[in-house]
């Protein structure tokens, strides 16, 4: 199907509050507060609930086309890296830290996350402009 554009459901329903960024939007911090009815702790796991990596990515992911820096959003192209260091669980907000660097046609995100124990995850997102170069 040429031209069409896939809808993205996220497994996450927290809502993702891009509370500060640069005028020219290479930095942001954002928050997502991920409540005990969060669908995702049902099943991960019964009896002793965590929010999954991929979940914390799709944090990320929110957070980063909601402060993307670039003139129209971009599609993500690649987890570049992803490193998790701390649990996330129900009642916790999730900080996130984010800076831009434009890298040819694509920007890169780079991402930390933490609580209030402590650092979470640290990631690194690539976009790339919707239909090839800007």
């Amino acid at each position: 199907m040429s031209g069409a554009t896939a809808t993205v459901v996220s497994p996450v329903a927290a809502r993702i509050v891009v509370e500060s960024r640069t005028g020219e939007g290479l930095a942001s911090r954002a928050t997502a507060e991920l409540r005990e009815k969060e669908p995702v702790f049902a099943g991960h796991y019964p009896g002793f609930p965590i929010f999954p990596g991929v979940c914390v990515l799709e944090c990320v992911r929110r957070a980063a086309l909601d402060a993307d820096p670039a003139s129209a959003p971009g599609t993500l192209a690649a987890v570049e890296s992803a490193r998790f260091s701390g649990a996330v669980y129900p009642g916790d907000t999730l900080q996130l830290a984010l800076t831009w660097q434009h890298t040819g046609t694509a920007w890169r995100c780079k991402a930390t996350a933490t609580t209030s124990r402590g650092p979470a995850a640290r990631v690194r997102l690539r976009f790339e402009p919707p239909g090839g170069a800007r």
